[in-house]
């Protein structure tokens, strides 16, 4: 009890301390949102004309800093986020967000997900016939790819299988324009369609370094004690390999999972730019090129809680798992 008690004061301590930080970097950027809306407005407003239509939106730069902070984190824990001051000028920041999460957890978080269990699976195999053929080619190889440019790995993508082939696969967008968003086998075609690109240019790029920590893993708990008895017992090697050594040799990697699946809500934003998907990462990105307060607040909050709720529930799943470190927290 006093383990999970101490995780969660750290949980809350952390929070705020993100949460303030997240209040002050916006207004310590470069430009204002005035200079912003001026460069993007089609008509010349006055500067009051500008002042007074993002008063009306929630925007009041002239108002005493401490006051501007404990209202941001009234709103923060309220759900009460304003509206866009940025491109979506007047549309509620709570639907900009919900419109774009759907499209980052499908793209970003099934990739994550299918790059964990694959580098799992082949670190296991190469740490366990070490010195076989995969152990000899495929670290190799992942060492390379895990070292390559997100957005290098999409543009080659886009080049080979889009450009050189005459549109084989979507390079672009989350689905065809010409289609109505529904549930029918149509149009879930087609969205899985424009996923494939930007789904393996995450998997290409991320699964090198699953692949290269499970298999060292793999080779220190070899070493250990208790596998030397079970295969001292005559214990068959897929029940060694499985639930004596990989079983083991995953903990380490639930902390590095952990975090990975806290950085999926924020998107890959290179493979979202590159891609042209519309999903938080690329959000992300619309929102520091037009000084969008609100919606970068917003952003940057959703991405820490989930950093900060992948680790609570990493550690907590990590003590239910192994008891040796429930005694060292």
């Amino acid at each position: 009890m006093r383990f999970v008690l101490r995780r969660l004061g750290f949980f809350v301590l952390t929070l705020w301390a993100a949460l303030t930080v997240n209040f002050f970097i916006p207004r310590l950027m470069p430009g204002d949102p005035i200079q912003a809306l001026q460069a993007r407005s089609r008509t010349r407003l006055s500067p009051a004309a500008l002042q007074s239509m993002l008063t009306a939106f929630g925007y009041k730069p002239h108002e005493n800093i401490f006051k501007q902070y404990f209202v941001y984190l009234g709103h923060m824990f309220t759900g009460k986020w304003g509206v866009s001051i940025g491109s979506n000028l007047g549309e509620p920041v709570g639907k900009i967000v919900t419109q774009a999460l759907p499209w980052t957890l499908g793209l970003v978080g099934v990739a994550t997900i299918l790059a964990f269990i694959i580098g799992s699976l082949v670190g296991i195999v190469a740490g366990w016939r070490r010195g076989g053929a995969i152990d000899s080619i495929l670290p190799s190889v992942f060492v390379v790819t895990s070292a390559l440019p997100y957005f290098w790995v999409g543009l080659l993508l886009i080049l080979v299988f889009s450009v050189w082939t005459n549109g084989f696969l979507p390079a672009d967008f989350n689905y065809d324009s010409d289609l109505t968003p529904g549930l029918n086998g149509t149009f879930i075609l087609n969205v899985l369609q424009h996923a494939i690109l930007p789904g393996v240019t995450i998997v290409v790029t991320a699964v090198g370094g699953w692949v290269l920590t499970m298999r060292n893993n793999m080779i220190t708990t070899l070493a250990e004690d208790y596998v030397r008895m079970g295969r001292a017992k005559g214990l068959p090697n897929r029940k060694i390999m499985y639930q004596y050594a990989a079983r083991n040799a995953f903990l380490p990697n639930l902390s590095g999972f952990a975090m990975s699946l806290g950085f999926v809500i924020s998107g890959a934003i290179l493979v979202e730019y590159v891609f042209n998907y519309p999903g938080l990462g690329y959000l992300l990105y619309n929102a520091v090129s037009n000084t969008d307060y609100p919606l970068m607040q917003v952003l940057f909050m959703l991405f820490t809680v989930a950093v900060l709720v992948s680790v609570l529930i990493c550690d907590l799943a990590t003590a239910w798992l192994d008891p040796r470190a429930r005694a060292k927290g």
